[in-house]
């Protein structure tokens, strides 16, 4: 079963992270990297987007809250135990 929409996530219990992915930068005066990551609320993203949203359209729509790059990865993790497997 392909999950394809934040709301099956959602009701599967998946746990969603964004982590900026701004690489190193070298413009002969400075150089720097952004590493932050944050676990992001699945109820605030089902409000804020709606239950119908594709998965694979959330990259697009983050910023990097520290850095303000638009080049952001979206991690999606499946529950581990086997309770959960069966809801």
């Amino acid at each position: 079963m392909a999950v394809e929409t934040l709301g099956e996530a959602f009701s599967l219990g998946w746990r969603v992270t964004a982590r900026c992915a701004f690489g190193r930068e070298d413009n002969r005066t400075h150089a720097r990297e952004c590493v932050f990551r944050q676990d992001l609320d699945m109820a605030t993203l089902l409000w804020t987007r709606g239950r119908e949203f594709p998965l694979s359209r959330l990259e697009s729509r983050l910023r990097c809250p520290r850095c303000g790059s638009r080049n952001v990865v979206v991690l999606f993790q499946p529950p581990t135990n086997a309770a959960a497997l069966r809801k």
